[in-house]
């Protein structure tokens, strides 16, 4: 199992060291290593929750930004979670989180698969995340649904960075961080 090492030690750390512990925090993903991994070098974090909400802050000036280049970059970084329901997960944690919603019948885990290609097809470049956290499939399905039928891209990426660290928060408590 995947442990955390202290905080403190994270600046003394090196890069490739630094963007494995962004890694199993969030998901494998270059952008996100060249968005942050200096800032575990050049900042001391008390806790992993204030670490990550650092991130997450990293992640919203991306959002506020009016560059394109910005806008690219951070979708590249949402969409490195992995679909709901995927098959082949490369992460340990998000195979882990993924578990239960994989438990459903077969006609569940097709429209899930459907629901993805119509979220992804309303929003372009994204991919659906939440932070699953015990729900069952219907719930987050009905959610996923909601969030279609509002259209708004802009909160999708602000919900979007929220599941990421409120995710990254529940596999830091669980690795002991």
């Amino acid at each position: 199992m995947v442990s955390l090492p202290p905080t403190s030690t994270l600046p003394a750390l090196g890069a490739e060291q630094r963007a494995q512990i962004l890694d199993t925090l969030f998901e494998p993903c270059l952008q996100l290593h060249t968005l942050s991994v200096s800032l575990l070098r050049e900042q001391s974090f008390s806790t992993y929750d204030t670490l990550i909400e650092a991130v997450g802050e990293q992640l919203l000036e991306l959002h506020r930004s009016n560059l394109e280049s910005d806008q690219e970059w951070l979708e590249a970084i949402l969409s490195a979670h992995p679909r709901l329901g995927e098959k082949k997960v490369e992460s340990e944690q998000s195979r882990k989180e993924q578990a239960q919603l994989n438990q459903g019948g077969a006609d569940e885990a097709e429209k899930l698969v459907d629901m993805n290609r119509k979220y992804e097809d309303k929003f372009p470049g994204l991919r659906y995340v939440v932070f699953v956290n015990g729900r069952s499939r219907p719930v987050i399905m009905e959610d996923m649904q909601r969030r279609i039928d509002r259209g708004d891209i802009q909160l999708e990426k602000q919900e979007a960075i929220k599941a990421m660290c409120d995710i990254a928060k529940d596999r830091a408590k669980k690795l002991g961080g």
